[in-house]
Parts: structure tokens; sequence; C-alpha cells
């Protein structure tokens, strides 16, 4: 797989650009983003600008601070917001922008979907404690 090919599945374009739509949609400014991760305004707005190079560890930080991975942030497309396509999960098929995000929606989904497992797996693990206890109790 070449760079090139990696760049455009994760559709890694204009990433500053992705990073001003995501601050906006959350409502925040240039000036709180700045200062959450130790810059003046004017050096952050110049990498919403595009005329600073991002780094990881840059765009980790923003993130941190908009509340994204940076694989959400890089995968963003603000036409997936405006139009939300529903999905095979039917506890996601109302992704109405009016009501919350489509970002929101999804994460919903995800710890939704990450709760369940984690309960099952708790669930097959009392089985197997309530087995283990009936054999010794049977062998003593």
């Amino acid at each position: 797989m070449t760079f090139v090919y990696i760049k455009e599945y994760f559709m890694i374009h204009n990433p500053e650009t992705k990073i001003k739509q995501i601050r906006e949609l959350k409502n925040l400014t240039q000036e709180f983003v700045a200062e959450s991760i130790g810059l003046t305004t004017r050096a952050y707005s110049k990498i919403e600008c595009g005329e600073t190079q991002l780094t990881i560890n840059r765009l980790n930080e923003i993130c941190a601070v908009l509340g994204v991975k940076s694989i959400e942030l890089l995968e963003f497309d603000k036409n997936k917001i405006l139009n939300p396509q529903k999905t095979s999960n039917t506890n996601c098929q109302n992704n109405n922008p009016l009501n919350c995000s489509y970002i929101q929606e999804k994460l919903i989904c995800q710890y939704e979907e990450t709760i369940q497992s984690l309960k099952d797996q708790i669930e097959l693990l009392n089985i197997l404690i309530q087995k283990k206890s009936s054999k010794n109790e049977k062998t003593a």
C-alpha cells in the first residue's frame, strides 16, 4: 500500500479545514482552542489557515480539545453532518442534524455497542464462575 493510497483512504485532505469545521460545529473559539494547547490565537489561526504545518503531536492536542479522535477528524466530512446517511444499526437510524450531530450519534452508538459487549462478557464470566464453583463443590 503506498502513502498516496493511504492518504486517499483516510481522506487526509485539508486537515486544517476539518479542524475549523469541527471547532465551529462545537461553537468553540480560536482563542479557546489556542489557550487550551498553549498557543497564541495568531499561531493557532495559522494552523487553521494552512500557513503552519500541522504535526501529529499538535493534531492530537487539538483533537483532545475538540473532543474527537484524530482518525475521526481526518475522516470528517461536513456533508455527513448536513446530509446524514441512515446506518444499518437500528439504534443509529435517526441521524437528524437538528437534534444532534452525526458524530455525536455515531459515538453514542459505538459506546452502546461496547457496553453491550462488556455486559455479554460479564454474563459469560459469571456462568464460567458458577460452573467452576459447582465442580469444586461436587469434588469436595
